[in-house]
C-alpha cells in the first residue's frame, strides 16, 4: 500500500510539471514575442530602391550622410549615432500629402520628445526650393523641436542617393531630370545599428500610432 501511494505521488508530481509545460508551450504559441524584421533591398518594392543595391539581401546600412538643417548647423550621422530614429522625404510647398505626414509627425514628435533614445529626420526632396530660411519658417510653423527633429536640406544627388540606397522609400521622378524624385508616404524606421526596421504610412494616424510602438518595443528591449 505504501508503495502504491509513493508511486501516486511520484505521478502526480510528474502530470503537475507536464501540465506546467504544456501550459506554458501554450502560452508561447498564443503569445508569441514581438519582433520586427530587418529590411534590406532584396525584400523592398523595386520601385523604392536604386537598381545598383536591389540585390543587396544581407547586411544593409544607412550610409554616412551630411546635411544642413533647418538651423543651417550640418547634420551628420554622429548627431543620430546609437539613436532610434524615424526618416521621411517631403517638401515645404507640397500640397497632398505632406501636410498630413508633418501634421503626423508633429504627434510623434510629442509622444517622444522625453526619449533620449528617438530622434526624427525629415529631408526635402526639393532642396533647390527649401533653403535654409524656408525650413526655419517650415519648422517654426509647425513647433518643431530642434533637439529631436532635423529637417535637411542639400545637394539634391546626395538626397536622392540616400533616399534610394539607403532609406528605400522614394520613387523615381521625371527619366529626363537627372536626380529627380516622386516622395511617398513612407516613414522609416531606423534602429540604432542603422538598419531599417519598419516601413509606415505617415498620411494615416493609425499607421503612425503602430510606428511609436515599435519605437518603444525598440527603446525598451535593451
Amino acid at each position: 500500500m505504501l508503495r502504491f501511494l509513493n508511486r501516486f505521488k511520484t505521478l502526480l508530481v510528474v502530470l503537475f510539471f507536464l501540465s506546467i509545460v504544456i501550459i506554458s508551450l501554450f502560452y508561447f504559441v498564443l503569445n508569441p514575442k514581438k519582433t520586427l524584421p530587418v529590411y534590406t533591398p532584396s525584400i523592398v518594392n523595386p520601385e523604392l530602391v536604386d537598381t545598383t543595391v536591389q540585390h543587396i539581401a544581407n547586411n544593409h546600412f544607412i550610409a554616412d550622410f551630411a546635411f544642413t538643417n533647418q538651423n543651417g548647423k550640418t547634420i551628420t550621422q554622429k548627431e543620430y549615432e546609437g539613436k532610434i530614429y524615424v526618416a521621411d522625404f517631403f517638401f515645404t510647398t507640397c500640397p497632398s500629402i505632406c501636410p498630413l505626414m508633418t501634421d503626423n509627425m508633429v504627434w510623434l514628435q510629442e509622444k517622444i520628445k522625453n526619449n533620449p533614445k528617438v530622434m526624427l529626420l525629415s529631408h526635402s526632396v526639393t532642396p533647390d526650393i527649401d533653403s535654409v530660411p524656408v525650413l526655419k519658417a517650415y519648422a517654426k510653423r509647425k513647433g518643431v523641436l530642434d533637439s529631436k527633429w532635423n529637417l535637411v536640406t542639400g545637394d539634391k544627388k546626395d538626397i536622392y542617393y540616400i533616399a534610394r540606397k539607403s532609406y528605400l522609400a522614394v520613387k523615381t521622378g521625371n527619366p529626363s531630370e537627372l536626380y529627380d524624385m516622386v516622395h511617398t508616404e513612407n516613414f522609416v524606421l531606423v534602429d540604432e545599428k542603422r538598419r531599417v526596421r519598419g516601413f509606415y504610412d505617415g498620411t494615416k494616424r493609425e499607421e503612425v500610432e503602430k510606428l511609436l510602438a515599435d519605437i518603444n518595443f525598440l527603446s525598451n528591449k535593451e
